[in-house]
C-alpha cells in the first residue's frame, strides 16, 4: 500500500513521512522542489504542486492512502484525480476553527469536498500550533531574550506539531479513523507568560516578558516578515478568519477555561499529548 503524503516538507508533513516510514510504509512524497526535500532513504519524491492540480495525474498511480494539505482552491479538482486514481482513504490537515464554525473560507471546503467525494476520511483538527512561538517571538528571545505581548496572562493551550502528525500518521496506518474528525490541542492551559517561562527554562536563560498594545505588537510582527507580518492582523484579533475586521482586545475576554477539557492527541488515539515544556525543549536551539 502505498501512502501519498502532500505538503510533505511543511512543519506537520515532513513528521508524517517519518513515522511512516518508522512504521514500514510505502511512501510517496509531494513536494514542488524535490532537489531542496530531504526526506529518509527510501520515500519515493514526486515534483508537484497542489496549487495546479493538472500536473498531479501520474502522482496518485498505485496510492491508496494520501495526507492532504489544505489548499481550498484546487481542492475538489485534487479530491477527484485521487478518486479517479483509485485513492480510498483522505486525511486532511484542517484546524479547530471548523468546529468552532470560524473557519468557513480556508479549511472547511478543503473537508467538504473530501466529504462529497464518498471516499472514507478522516479530518485533523488542530487549534493553535506551539511552533508559532518560534516565528512570534524566536528573534526577540535570540536577540533581547524578552517576549512581547498584548495579553500575556490569557491563557491557551497550543499543540505540539508531532502530536498532529501522530494523529495524522495513525489515521493513516490504522483502520478505524474513517469518518471521524479529531481536535486537537495540548494538555494544558498555559498563559503566555507561562509559556516564556518553560522557554526560559530550556534555554537557561530568564526571558522577560513586556505588556504592549496590540497596535505595538502588530507593528512588531510586521517588522518580522514572513509568518508573522502574514498573519499579525488575525493572531492579534484585528480581523476575523474570513479577513473581517474585529476588536483586538476581545481576546483578553477569551475564557478557554469555561469550555472545559480540551480535546487532545489523547482522546483522539490514546497516546499522551505533550507539553509546552517538552516543546520547549525539543525546539530550545530555536530561541538561543
Amino acid at each position: 500500500m502505498t501512502i501519498l503524503v502532500t505538503g510533505a516538507t511543511g512543519n506537520v508533513g515532513r513528521h508524517v513521512v517519518e513515522r511512516l516510514v518508522e512504521a514500514g510504509a510505502d511512501v510517496r512524497a509531494l513536494t514542488r522542489d524535490p532537489s531542496r526535500a530531504r526526506f529518509p532513504q527510501g520515500v519515493d519524491i514526486a515534483r508537484g504542486d497542489l496549487a495546479v492540480p493538472g500536473g498531479l495525474a501520474d502522482v496518485f498511480h498505485g496510492v491508496e492512502r494520501m495526507y492532504l494539505f489544505p489548499v481550498a482552491a484546487t481542492a475538489k479538482d485534487v479530491v477527484t484525480l485521487a478518486k479517479d486514481a483509485g485513492v480510498r482513504h483522505i486525511v486532511t490537515l484542517s484546524s479547530g476553527a471548523v468546529t468552532g464554525g470560524l473557519d468557513t473560507d480556508f479549511h472547511l471546503p478543503v473537508e467538504q469536498a473530501v466529504e462529497a467525494s464518498g471516499l472514507e476520511w478522516t479530518h485533523v483538527r488542530p487549534g493553535e500550533f506551539m511552533l508559532n512561538k518560534v516565528w512570534l517571538w524566536g528573534p526577540s528571545i535570540r536577540e533581547e531574550s524578552v517576549v512581547r505581548d498584548p495579553f500575556p496572562d490569557v491563557p491557551w493551550c497550543p499543540v505540539h506539531e508531532q502530536d498532529i502528525a501522530d494523529v495524522a500518521a495513525a489515521a493513516l496506518l490504522e483502520d478505524g479513523h474513517a469518518g471521524r474528525a479529531y481536535d486537537l490541542n495540548g494538555p494544558e492551559l498555559l498563559s503566555k507568560r507561562d509559556q516564556a517561562k518553560a522557554i526560559a527554562a530550556a534555554i537557561g536563560r530568564d526571558i522577560r516578558v513586556e505588556t504592549v498594545t496590540p497596535e505595538e505588537a502588530r507593528e512588531q510582527y510586521r517588522r518580522l516578515g514572513g509568518f508573522a507580518a502574514a498573519n499579525a492582523d488575525f493572531l492579534l484579533g484585528f480581523e476575523d478568519y474570513s479577513g473581517n475586521p474585529a476588536d483586538p482586545h476581545a481576546m483578553a475576554e477569551l475564557d478557554l477555561a469555561s469550555f472545559g477539557p480540551m480535546p487532545t492527541m489523547q482522546d483522539a488515539i490514546g497516546r499522551p499529548a505533550r507539553t509546552f515544556a517538552q516543546w520547549a525543549r525539543d525546539h530550545a536551539d530555536d530561541f538561543r
